[in-house]
């Protein structure tokens, strides 16, 4: 996947999967839980383990098609994936990213309307030790083969401009771009200089708005800066979860595009905090159907067989 400033460039489509996926019938609901580990990442805990293959580490990426070798490891993937987590897949369509091999892509594009929405979802396949059973030791060339019952996901919900077609084929998806810059400024000296960006003030800014007061939903925050733009976070990957939730970001953009150049002219000096004049001043022009969605939601602590502290996520 290309990623340019404002822009998503779907890569390579592997044919054979496509075809699986849009054949993809479930005929039943499977069971998964929500949970994030004590990294703040997100993975949904299946009912039955999936075999991750050997896959070769090691791509150029300037070559926008796989190879023949993670080709045929993928297509292997999605066969033992598919049947553990088939609500997960059945309207999606599959694209290379060359610059993230481990990262598997699938996308949908919604429209509400005359704004588009593309829910792209990432399936990451880093081996986690602690987490997995091994099957196949990895090694300078290879990763790991392993079984687990985690799949660990990247959701998102995006808002586009416009989606880019040639000769029928999806080009580009064009990001609606809201937030100007998120870098401001670097901090601390020689090999100590380190960046300072917004990006986290303003997903917690975003999130705490349309958060019934006092509810406390970390690590998981709805609503996300991301790609220069407010993003929707996703906790149910199934068709009829993520098309339920589109229409509260569209909602939440409208109701935010005017203040949006003053949310972000306050965090380049201040902290997020509920005490903020304009958040409070905002917050207190929320429309109750974009808070309501969120109060039923509760995260739960507890710690893993291995003594690390992971969240149960409940809507």
């Amino acid at each position: 996947m290309e990623q340019l400033v404002n822009e998503i460039r779907p890569g390579y489509a592997d044919r054979i999967i496509n075809e699986t996926l849009a054949t993809l019938r479930p005929s039943k609901e499977i069971p998964f839980t929500l949970h994030f580990n004590q990294g703040e990442e997100f993975f949904i805990r299946l009912s039955e383990p999936v075999v991750v293959p050997s896959f070769p580490i090691h791509h150029d990426v300037r070559q926008a098609n796989p190879s023949v070798e993670y080709a045929t490891a993928l297509r292997d993937f999605i066969d033992h994936l598919l049947p553990a987590a088939p609500p997960f897949f059945s309207d999606l369509t599959y694209f290379f990213d060359p610059a993230e091999i481990q990262k598997p892509c699938f996308y949908r594009i919604y429209k509400i309307e005359n704004s588009y929405y593309l829910y792209l979802l990432r399936i990451n396949l880093l081996y986690r030790p602690l987490e997995s059973e091994e099957l196949q030791r990895g090694t300078n060339d290879r990763t790991a083969a392993y079984r687990s019952n985690r799949l660990y996901l990247e959701s998102d919900v995006i808002p586009l401009v416009s989606v880019i077609t040639e000769l029928g084929k999806i080009v580009a998806f064009t990001i609606k771009q809201t937030i100007s810059q998120t870098w401001i400024g670097e901090t601390g000296k020689g090999y100590l200089v380190r960046g300072i960006w917004t990006d986290m003030e303003l997903t917690k800014f975003f999130t705490k708005l349309f958060m019934p007061p006092g509810k406390r939903t970390y690590p998981y925050y709805p609503f996300t800066c991301k790609y220069k733009t407010l993003c929707l976070s996703i906790l149910d990957p199934r068709p009829e979860g993520r098309k339920a939730l589109v229409p509260l970001l569209h909602g939440a953009l409208q109701f935010l595009l005017p203040d949006m150049e003053k949310i972000q002219q306050a965090l380049t000096t201040e902290s997020f905090s509920e005490n903020l004049p304009l958040f409070k001043e905002i917050r207190a022009r929320v429309p109750p159907a974009l808070v309501t969605p969120w109060t039923n939601i509760t995260v739960t602590p507890y710690l893993n067989e291995n003594e690390q502290k992971e969240f149960r996520i409940e809507v």
